[in-house]
Formats: structure tokens, sequence, C-alpha cells
């Protein structure tokens, strides 16, 4: 499965034009084996000891995953954004739902985000925010 992972990881680097460099490979491959959304400290946790990466490093990687639309990161009133692998190569869209009890943050993909209203003369889309509240599957 790891070796799967990291195949998919680097392929996907290599075809955003980018340097696929062992730290952002490791970064893209643990983020592609979760089902939620995981902050960057449960990032860092994930890594292994030979590949232990500074915080600014860690950091970095995630913003220029971000930037190359292959991850997505997931603001939260907790204060810790947690970030999560785009299963598609579009913009981020979607809304997410996260569990007031145990804090998981997971993708809603399927939940419709068409925006049908109008924003005032001069002013321009960019993205969307929705979160869900509420009790996951395993709290509630």
């Amino acid at each position: 499965m790891f070796n799967k992972l990291h195949r998919t990881a680097e392929e996907l680097i290599q075809h955003s034009g980018g340097r696929a460099t062992a730290g952002r490979i490791r970064i893209l491959s643990i983020l592609l084996a979760e089902q939620q959304a995981i902050t960057h400290r449960e990032i860092e946790q994930r890594l292994p000891q030979t590949l232990q990466l500074d915080r600014v490093t860690l950091y970095r990687a995630l913003e220029w995953l971000v930037g190359k639309n292959l991850i997505h990161k997931v603001t939260s009133d907790d204060r810790a954004w947690r970030y999560h692998a785009n299963r598609e190569l579009h913009s981020h869209q979607h809304a997410h739902f996260k569990c007031t009890r145990c804090a998981q943050v997971i993708c809603l993909s399927d939940l419709s985000m068409e925006r049908s209203w109008h924003l005032p003369i001069g002013y321009q889309f960019q993205e969307i925010e929705l979160t869900v509240k509420g009790l996951c599957a395993d709290c509630s």
C-alpha cells in the first residue's frame, strides 16, 4: 500500500511541474492515505524518523502542495489548519464536516457548492469555505 501511495504522490508532484523531493512525496503520500483532514502536528508525527522535517520546512512543503492544488487546507475554530489530499485536480470547492466532540474533519465532496448568488459590483469570487458542525458517526 505504501509503495503505491508513494508512486502516486511522486507522479502527481511531477505532473504538477514541481520537483519531487523526498519530503513533498512523503507528505503527499501521508495525506493520500488519510480519510480525513489532519493537522500539521499529525503529519509531523507520521513522518518516519529518517525523514524528520523541521516545522518551517514542513509548513513550506504543505503550502507548496496547496499552491499546486494537490492538497487543500481546512480552517477550524480550534485555530489548527487541517490538510487533506485532493482526489481530483480541481479547485477545492466543497464543504467539510467537523465533529464537535472529537474534532475529526472530513470532506463532504458530494455536497453541492454551486453559487447562484451575485456579489456586489466590483467584488470577485475566489473561494467558498463551508463547515458543517455536529457529531460524527463514532461520537453520536
